[in-house]
């Protein structure tokens, strides 16, 4: 017997956690952390809808906190089984799980100084040694398109998702001894087009695929528009002496406008004596792992590469140290400010935010998907106040919104990217119900291709 089931990302964008299970076999394909408003926060601290103790392996698509966050839990619950990954994705994921489990342990100490005597103290979800012990379980670096023996009956392979670095595609083969079935788990696709990365290997043929669906209803704005539009951005407002400030994913997105700023510079649609901070350890310590893998890059950024560093540019100043971003703060104009978070529920942001966004003369550019009730979220849709620190900041900067820098992919290639080969059934997942998981699905059923959108915990027969 074959059985798939749900456990993040059900109806919802974050928390990626799928189960296989094929015989006496239980594979999980990621196991992210929930991300958003509190109460979906919360679920990360509840108890895994299975026993970690009886996954006897963990395949990840790719080092995003919402597919691997939930990775030290499940070790320290019990899983004792192999992860498998890319190289890529086992480097970023180490920087990325370390750096979580360092948060959550500042957050637990400040929620433990302000508890109220008898209320119990806050714990960290995970700490960094259990991030660290959950990293001995990364055994094998996976190559691209290479098979893999899971366990008897279970064969992966991964395939190049164009998402982020080493990010992939997982095809399960599973022989149960009555039936084979394949099924593909998209993982986060990536936007073709690109300049870093290669673009995702279509879906190869399969009868049942799990499909994220971010960008399920609409396509997105092109990539040369949306480049001019956070030129603009920056031009403009250094005329009115102001700062930009770009919350920033640290994987990815963070490279890709280093590479952008850079060729800007050298175009002349950015000033020249643009100071730019990159002000994200985990960013910097990203981009580093970036150079040491090219094996992941587009042929034509490959030959980029023998001409120079393309991530390079004068005025480019990493702060690793909290001194030096605090320092950031005396700018009062001209600087370019790339932190974390990206959706500004975390991280050096929120610091750039409390200093700029009352500012009339700074501008705040948002370059990527922002969750309901995340800071980010409520400063696009429109906040005219919001509450950072502890403290009520007015909005008066400058908001600019620029979808085309999407790691993901938006409707148009997600439909492409699946083909038009009929399969018993598709899954959709990562997306927020009645957006873009719904459009989706009207989209495929369109086209006469059934679809099933599983809720959490729904166990469902492969048949």
């Amino acid at each position: 017997m074959i059985v798939y089931s749900c456990h993040g990302a059900a109806k919802h964008v974050t928390g990626s956690c799928h189960l296989i299970t094929c015989k006496d076999t239980r594979v999980l394909v990621d196991c992210g952390l929930f991300q958003g408003e509190r109460d979906v926060e919360d679920a990360n601290a509840e108890p895994f809808d299975f026993d970690p103790a009886s996954i006897d392996a963990l395949l990840l698509t790719h080092a995003h906190l919402d597919h691997c966050g939930r990775i030290p839990k499940l070790v320290r619950e019990g899983f004792r089984g192999r992860i498998y990954a890319t190289a890529a994705t086992r480097e970023l994921a180490r920087v990325v799980l370390l750096d979580a489990a360092g948060l959550q342990e500042e957050e637990a100490k400040r929620a433990q100084r302000s508890e109220r005597a008898g209320n119990g103290a806050a714990e960290p979800l995970y700490t960094l040694d259990d991030a660290l012990h959950a990293l001995d379980y990364f055994r094998d670096d996976v190559a691209y398109a290479t098979r893999l023996d899971i366990a008897p009956g279970i064969h992966a392979t991964f395939q190049d998702a164009g998402h982020i670095l080493g990010s992939a595609s997982v095809v399960l083969d599973l022989d149960d001894g009555e039936r084979r079935r394949r099924i593909v788990f998209s993982g986060d696709l990536g936007n073709p087009g690109r300049p870093i990365l290669r673009d995702p290997v279509p879906a190869p043929a399969a009868d049942y695929v799990v499909m994220e669906s971010t960008y399920g209803d609409r396509p997105h704005r092109s990539l040369p528009d949306s480049v001019d539009e956070l030129y603009t951005a920056i031009r403009t407002t250094f005329e009115r002496k102001g700062n930009v400030v770009i919350p920033t994913f640290a994987l990815e997105r963070a490279q890709e406008l280093l590479y952008y700023l850079h060729r800007g510079i050298r175009e002349g649609m950015v000033p020249a004596n643009v100071r730019v901070f990159l002000d994200s350890p985990m960013a910097i310590s990203a981009t580093e792992i970036f150079r040491r893998h090219p094996e992941c890059f587009d042929r034509a950024f490959q030959e980029e590469l023998r001409h120079g560093d393309p991530f390079a540019m004068p005025g480019l100043h990493f702060t690793r140290q909290a001194s030096d971003s605090m320092g950031i703060n005396a700018i009062d104009g001209g600087a370019v400010i790339l932190a974390g978070s990206g959706m500004c529920n975390g991280g050096r942001v929120r610091h750039h935010l409390k200093h700029n966004l009352w500012r009339q003369r700074s501008s705040i550019v948002f370059v990527g998907y922002a969750a309901p009730g995340t800071l980010a979220r409520r400063i696009i849709d429109g906040a005219s106040q919001v509450r950072v620190f502890n403290e009520d900041i007015a909005v008066r900067a400058q908001v600019w919104t620029i979808n085309g820098f999407s790691a993901h992919a938006g409707q148009p290639d997600l439909l492409d990217w699946l083909g038009d080969t009929p399969r018993r059934r598709v899954f959709l997942v990562h997306g927020e119900y009645g957006r873009g998981m719904s459009v989706l699905q009207d989209a495929l059923e369109a086209r006469g291709q059934a679809c099933q959108l599983p809720g959490r915990n729904e166990p469902i027969l492969i048949d």
